[in-house]
């Protein structure tokens, strides 16, 4: 936090030029140490001390025109020395992370080639059971708008016959849909080879 201020030239020209004659003496010796010190740093404090003896002299210098020029002093910020033990423990954790991440981008990736014939079989195998599934897939679902519809419109219908035709146009719908559906992600499992 700040508590001096770098002294500009207009305050040292008013402290060697004879303009603060007129404050007690005790305070001008303060400020001229100040400003001959390293840096010509002035703390806060003399500045408050300058200000009001500034105001009961009666001075024509306002303390805001002999800060003109002036910086703030903002002092160096010691750096405390790192932990030896919380860098190496850093270190490990970053190392770990990275490890991880190493791990997950290569988790499908193998050493070994998958050009043999067993390889193929196995590619024609999870093909046959992606279509196994869709088919068994698409057969219950139109199997169960049917029999949801039969069951419901015995309600709406007191004939069989038009319950059993209202079941066929549900199902027929269903399974339009499904086969849009199953073209569409088809299609999309095409466009990605």
């Amino acid at each position: 936090m700040a508590s001096a201020v770098r002294a500009g030239r207009r305050l040292r020209q008013a402290a060697e030029g004879g303009e603060l004659a007129g404050l007690p003496a005790g305070l001008r010796d303060e400020l001229e140490a100040a400003l001959a010190s390293q840096g010509a740093v002035v703390p806060f404090s003399l500045l408050r001390r300058l200000h009001a003896a500034l105001r009961e002299t009666g001075s024509p210098l306002y303390l805001h025109e002999l800060l003109e020029g002036s910086e703030i002093y903002l002092p160096e910020v010691p750096v405390p020395p790192r932990n030896p033990e919380l860098v190496a423990r850093l270190e490990r954790i970053k190392a770990k992370l990275a490890n991880e991440e190493y791990r997950r981008m290569t988790r499908n990736i193998t050493g070994q080639e998958m050009n043999g014939t067993l390889a193929e079989f196995g590619r024609q195998v999870r093909s046959v059971k992606a279509v196994v599934i869709t088919i068994f897939n698409f057969i219950v679902t139109v199997a169960a708008a049917f029999a949801c519809t039969y069951l419901g419109s015995q309600y709406v219908f007191a004939e069989t016959a038009a319950r059993v035709l209202s079941a066929v146009i549900v199902a027929s719908v269903v399974g339009l849909a499904e086969l849009y559906v199953m073209v569409r992600t088809l299609e999309g499992d095409l466009g990605k080879l």
